[in-house]
């Protein structure tokens, strides 16, 4: 097989992480890099540290595919004066390229959120916010039976009849037309001023709906009518297999003390720790996942009906909100669902596998070929920790 190059590379990655299904916020794609230079190295990491860029540079990889911006903001100069653009000028001399994938990961399928949510042992599992699936049509149209198979050709060329792993998808059924040619009229089949019976097909297909001008104009240019009949409906919206977060089940419930501990194994270990809220013996079977910062995502996790979330970064007034609603709403009774919270990092970091795996999988599919590494570098910026007693606190703490 061949090197690829970051053309490659980056071609496969927005196929996995289209960036517009990025967050409008958000700054995604190939920050710096040649995309006609050869790729042979690629490293992942989650965020575009200085400790990162070094072992990037010592591993000597052509691209550092990162989950976290290193400009999330506009910029104005990447001078190295500042060490972002530092960093970028370091890169650029060591031929590391820098690759984002952020919230466009976060809600593909196979991204951040399926990761963290296979991570933790959920089975089943649907998004928590979904993407809504792309606007659909129906187009119907009436076609001499003889011409229909050849009419769905054009129309399945055109777009039309995909549908998930299945192509020129279409439904028929037969009946007969009827119509009168007047004068001006050019038929193709019957005479001006003659009522004429034909024996149709009614062939449905669906469509994308940003290929309706395409699929109109192929339908036209098949059809063997100078006047085709059709009708055009717009599909109702569904929710997609994307989306923020995921929902799933555990094989079999557990206790939400010894969930938390479950997590706590399958996510790095960082100086935050694991910390939960809740009843440490409630059970635990249904449950929500996000990587990164998730309490802006409560009013979702109380409508999915789970016993437990686990996400990121959550604040003191959010959580306190969240857990004192649960316990009024309970009346009496556990208060769901219960909260566990992982430090940002660690969340995300279980991605960066799979990632890998299918940047390779995709590119030998192409043949083309790639080394990858994930990087095991602690980039959490916490790096300590202060237990605390009871003895330890000041008197009249409460």
């Amino acid at each position: 097989m061949s090197a690829a190059t970051l053309a490659d590379v980056v071609g496969a990655l927005e196929r996995r992480y289209p960036p517009r299904t990025a967050e409008q916020w958000d700054a995604v794609g190939l920050v710096a890099g040649d995309p006609t230079a050869p790729v042979h190295r690629v490293l992942l990491a989650v965020d575009p540290v200085a400790a990162v860029v070094d072992e990037a540079l010592a591993w000597e990889a052509d691209l550092l595919l990162t989950h976290h911006p290193l400009f999330l903001k506009g910029v104005h100069s990447v001078a190295a004066t500042t060490y972002k653009g530092a960093l970028v000028h370091r890169l650029v001399r060591g031929g590391c390229a820098l690759y984002t994938a952020h919230t466009n990961a976060d809600a593909a399928r196979g991204g951040v959120a399926e990761a963290l949510a296979d991570a933790v042992g959920l089975l089943d599992t649907v998004p928590l916010v979904p993407v809504p699936a792309p606007a659909l049509d129906k187009v119907v149209v009436f076609v001499p039976v003889d011409d229909a198979d050849a009419l769905i050709d054009a129309l399945a060329a055109a777009g039309a009849g995909a549908l998930g792993d299945y192509e020129r998808a279409a439904w028929t059924t037969t009946g007969e037309g009827t119509f009168t040619p007047v004068e001006g009229a050019a038929p193709a089949v019957g005479e001006v001023g003659r009522r004429e019976h034909v024996r149709e097909a009614r062939v449905e297909m669906v469509a994308p709906r940003t290929a309706r001008s395409r699929v109109l104009a192929a339908l036209r240019a098949a059809h063997p009518y100078e006047e085709p009949a059709f009708d055009v409906l717009e599909l109702a919206a569904q929710p997609g297999s994307t989306g923020l977060g995921r929902v799933g089940t555990l094989p079999t419930p557990a206790r939400l003390a010894d969930f938390a501990a479950a997590v706590a194994r399958a996510v790095p270990a960082t100086v935050q720790g694991v910390r939960y809220a809740g009843d440490p013996d409630m059970p635990v079977r249904r449950v929500a996942v996000l990587g990164g910062s998730g309490d802006s995502l409560f009013d979702a996790v109380r409508a999915a009906d789970v016993d437990a979330y686990v996400t990121a970064d959550l604040r003191h007034h959010p959580a306190s909100e969240q857990q004192e609603r649960a316990a009024f709403e309970a009346g009496g009774g556990a208060p769901r669902p219960a909260l566990v919270d992982l430090a940002h990092s660690a969340s995300e970091w279980p991605w960066l596998a799979r990632a890998a795996a299918d940047l390779v999988a995709d590119l030998r599919a192409q043949g083309t070929t790639v080394e990858t590494r994930v990087s095991t570098l602690p980039t959490d910026p916490w790096t300590g920790r202060v237990p605390q007693t009871a003895s330890t606190q000041p008197e009249g703490t409460p």
